[in-house]
């Protein structure tokens, strides 16, 4: 065969190669990206509210009661919020708007009080002055983490179905 000439036919693996489809990434959209930011600073947070909370209870409960079982609650939810953000679902969806919606309002709410009446909050919780503690990083997530399930869309959307492999 000369160098102008070419095949009729092309091999038949080459023929079944082409046929399959484009492989794609498994995992779920929201682990990359921002999403994948967004969630591990989630799984910081949470693992962060867990042993401060865990250590407060366990050594010096009397001191600060109600300090000490919010510091355990924001625990919670930053692990709830965390597991919802990673799952899909419109249930998981649902899960993670209440949760970072709840822990929106306990920064508001443990921010001002712990301003404005100190004496209720005699140590800190993880949401005491809106997350001072925590560099505001509390007061930010949540914010952060409504626009990207709002912009991510509800589950079963077009804006959950991937545009093509390279999404």
């Amino acid at each position: 065969m000369t160098a102008g000439e070419s095949t009729c036919g092309e091999s038949p693996n080459l023929e079944a190669m082409r046929s399959l489809p484009a492989p794609t990434l498994s995992r779920p959209r929201s682990s990359r990206g921002i999403g994948g930011v967004l969630i591990a600073v989630y799984g910081v947070l949470a693992l962060a509210a867990t042993g401060r909370s865990f250590v407060q209870i366990v050594t010096n409960f009397d001191h600060a009661p109600v300090a000490y079982l919010l510091s355990a609650l924001s625990a919670v939810v930053y692990i709830l919020a965390t597991v919802a953000l990673l799952q899909r679902g419109a249930g998981w969806y649902l899960v993670a708007w209440v949760t970072i919606s709840f822990e929106l309002a306990g920064v508001l709410v443990v921010g001002l009080l712990s301003i404005f009446d100190g004496q209720l909050f005699p140590s800190d919780t993880v949401w005491s002055v809106f997350g001072r503690g925590y560099l505001f990083v509390p007061l930010v997530l949540p914010v952060l983490g409504m626009i990207w399930l709002a912009t991510r869309g509800r589950p079963g959307t077009a804006a959950d179905v991937p545009a093509g492999p390279g999404e």
